[in-house]
């Protein structure tokens, strides 16, 4: 029996082929061929791989290989095997029950993760270390569809049977404190010193007493074949934003992924620590991932030629923001960021250059494109762009009016609220036909059991706020 699902491999054409066509396929400092891979082995120079995949929380779970292991036993072609419970965890890698793909019941047995060899990369900051990302399979070769890449790569296809193309630019907002991890446990996440005492959105006098990191995040990120464009201060004390260069949806999500995991791998080798919450503290402003997309035909911008594209594409994101809510903002906390001026979107209104909008308008030609405000930065970017693309076609496929644009303060705005807890988010998903109809439900229950699980697990935590107001005065 094949290891590797012929619909794997050809999604995996597909996306080489897609990269091709739209330009975003370059050579790049840190990316590697499987002969690059055989020179650095016989060289010495790299002797260890990773070999990983994306979970529902968005964390990178996976194995480290001997390079030369990896290279005789023709891994990148046979895959490793993984024990599905890996899908059917919460954050603390517990196995929840009530997943269809793995339970006590089904004995948690393997699927295998497929390298996709196109994602191969050395991994900078770590010595003699190189990365490939995988998609999930059955035994029999078919593909878990309930994993994160799946989702999206399911999305894409969809797309591309319009003869559409997604291109993404992701933008992660994070906080860097002076503690490192460990202490930062140890305070129990508590009282931690901003990496800059004060606001510094946009100040480059505060930004350069944190450029010994930042600095470090950026070249890492260069020479470990992610583009970065530039990295900013942001509009609290120790925030900040580093931005990655559009990409093909899939690749956005990749480089995402081990941006974000190499962030805190990083920061922890500077003795310092990293968070991507959605909102870390009731004092701090959000963290948001700001989701740039664009359509593209031909090599072209479809947006930029094709107005009423773009403004259906628009209004499928306002039809669809509510029910697909759970794969912006996926955890109790996601939710404790939309606050009215803060940055952080509560309506679904969308403007031109508004950031008052969960949708703002952007660019002008070929550079066209809406940027949604709504996801959090610990959205799993997988899931994010994939429910982007299902909102967009879902508002072209039935021909949808996005409305006039908003020209005020959209917190003030008689537009529809996103959801303002997880539990609203789980009620909107669990009666949504369009979401069922663009992800299957195999897709739907899974993370709908995530969801349930999360929920109670808050409901039955007892937290600082109840101790803080009720252990003496009740």
């Amino acid at each position: 029996m094949e290891p590797r699902s012929e619909e794997i491999v050809a999604g995996g054409a597909a996306e080489i082929a897609a990269k091709s066509a739209v330009g975003t396929t370059r050579e790049r400092l840190g990316m590697l061929t499987l002969e690059d891979l055989k020179a650095g082995v016989a060289a010495s120079t790299i002797d260890t791989i990773v070999v990983a995949f994306t979970d529902m929380q968005g964390r990178l779970l996976g194995k480290r290989l001997g390079a030369r292991y990896f290279l005789d036993a023709d891994v990148a072609h046979r895959g490793v095997e993984g024990c599905d419970y890996l899908l059917a965890v919460d954050m603390e890698m517990e196995p929840q029950q009530g997943y269809a793909m793995s339970s006590w019941d089904r004995g948690y047995g393997d699927f295998r993760m497929l390298p996709d060899m196109t994602t191969l990369r050395r991994l900078d900051w770590l010595e003699g270390t190189a990365m490939v990302l995988c998609d999930l399979a059955w035994h029999d070769g078919a593909p878990v569809v309930a994993s994160p890449r799946q989702a999206l790569r399911h999305q894409l296809s969809r797309a591309r049977s319009l003869g559409f193309e997604v291109m993404i630019g992701s933008e992660l907002e994070f906080y860097l404190f002076e503690e490192t991890f460990s202490e930062a446990r140890s305070q129990h996440y508590r009282s931690l010193t901003p990496s800059v005492p004060y606001v510094l959105d946009y100040h480059v006098l505060a930004t350069t007493y944190a450029e010994s990191t930042i600095r470090d995040l950026r070249n890492h990120m260069e020479r470990s074949g992610i583009s970065v464009e530039c990295s900013k201060g942001e509009a609290a004390p120790g925030q900040h934003e580093l931005n990655l260069r559009y990409s093909h949806a899939l690749e956005m999500a990749d480089n995402h992924t081990v941006y974000k995991n190499g962030a805190k791998e990083i920061a922890h080798h500077k003795g310092r620590a990293i968070t991507f919450m959605a909102k870390p503290s009731n004092d701090l402003l959000g963290s948001s991932c700001h989701v740039h997309t664009s359509w593209w035909q031909d090599g072209h911008n479809a947006f930029a030629s094709d107005a009423n594209l773009f403004s259906m594409f628009i209004a499928g994101q306002i039809a669809c923001a509510e029910e697909l809510a759970l794969f912006f903002a996926p955890n109790v906390n996601s939710y404790k960021r939309y606050v009215a001026g803060s940055w952080a979107p509560t309506s679904l209104a969308w403007g031109h250059d508004n950031r008052t909008c969960g949708f703002r308008s952007v660019g002008e030609a070929e550079g066209l494109r809406l940027e949604s405000r709504i996801p959090g930065a610990d959205a799993n970017p997988y899931l994010a762009f994939a429910a982007i693309i299902a909102a967009g076609l879902h508002g072209v496929e039935n021909n949808l009016d996005p409305g006039p644009a908003c020209t005020t303060n959209a917190y003030e705005s008689a537009a529809k609220r996103f959801p303002a807890t997880l539990r609203e988010a789980i009620n909107r998903l669990e009666g949504s036909t369009m979401a069922r109809n663009a992800f299957g439900d195999e897709v739907i229950d899974h993370y709908l059991n995530y969801a349930r699980i999360e929920q109670r697990l808050f409901d039955q935590a007892v937290t600082c706020y109840e101790r803080e107001r009720l252990f003496e005065r009740t």
